[in-house]
């Protein structure tokens, strides 16, 4: 008898979080680590399994998995999920028959508004990209010594339900940073999720993929064009060498580039339900509007 297949999902949040139903319909079982016990109340009722860490034993979990999925993000210590798991992850990495990585795009740096693919050298700009660059090679590292079938995902800014710009712009605090050239790329939650999912159905293990949807565009267009989907004026704009704002907002100005997302539409035949912001935020405006 074939054994259910199992998620155990390391930092189990927003883009686990939104994977989760797709995996639960199959008849999955999913197991997500919180470091709160009051969210893992939260993590029961939407049907996951949880486990607070470091209080509860990872280790049985991990022996039932049969996929596996690291959503945490690294520090200065290096990345928790290795530094944690490591003891139970050596035995039971070979038998996995998938890994997903959650990594970023901001671990190539900036090019000067250029394009990049998954070819493209990683020259990270902040600290956070380095981590991640780091990250990523430990996690390759321990692929290469055990077996792990490691899948790396570099996702771009991340919107969708309760991650939109409509709470800030209905607020009046929503500003548009004005910088020459600047332009992001940017991916809904709902096609992450469904990117891990044609991954898990097609695994490849080594690769890597960009996750962003097709149009990369200025943030100040973004915040314009959420302004008018609710009737609203421009928020008002600022010179981005004048600007209030806190390191890691200015941060998130280091860096310029459009990112390709070729790879996960040849390879995984992906097809992105929002292709652009445009269609992105007219459902999130949708789906607000409908609710109770």
């Amino acid at each position: 008898m074939t054994a259910t297949p199992h998620l155990f999902s390391f930092g189990h949040g927003y883009s686990a979080r939104a994977l989760t139903p797709l995996l639960l319909a199959r008849g999955w079982t999913v197991t997500g680590t919180t470091r709160s016990p009051d969210k893992a109340a939260e993590l029961a009722a939407s049907g996951v399994i949880p486990l607070v860490l470091p209080h509860d034993d990872p280790a049985p979990a991990l022996a039932r998995a049969t996929h596996l999925l690291i959503s945490a993000g690294p520090t200065a210590d290096g990345d928790p999920a290795l530094t944690l798991l490591r003891p139970h992850l050596d035995a039971v990495a070979p038998a996995l028959a998938w890994a997903g990585y959650l990594s970023t795009t901001g671990v190539y740096g900036d090019h000067a508004g250029g394009w990049v693919d998954e070819d493209t050298r990683l020259t990270p700009a902040t600290r956070r990209g380095a981590l991640r660059v780091g990250a990523e090679a430990a996690w390759r590292a321990f692929a290469a010594e055990t077996g792990l079938k490691l899948h790396i995902f570099r996702l771009a800014g991340i919107y969708g339900p309760g991650r939109g710009p409509f709470a800030k712009v209905r607020a009046g605090t929503a500003r548009r940073i004005l910088k020459p050239g600047q332009v992001f790329s940017r991916i809904h939650v709902d096609d992450i999720a469904q990117v891990l999912a044609a991954s898990i159905d097609r695994p490849r293990p080594g690769a890597v993929y960009n996750v962003c949807d097709d149009d990369p565009a200025p943030p100040q267009e973004v915040l314009s064009h959420a302004a008018r989907l609710l009737g609203l004026p421009d928020p008002p704009a600022e010179d981005w060498d004048t600007a209030d704002m806190t390191p890691m907002a200015r941060s998130f100005y280091a860096e310029s580039k459009r990112v390709r997302n070729a790879l996960i539409k040849q390879e995984l035949g992906v097809r992105l339900r929002y292709p652009d912001y445009r269609s992105g935020l007219a459902a999130l405006l949708a789906s607000e509007t409908a609710a109770p």
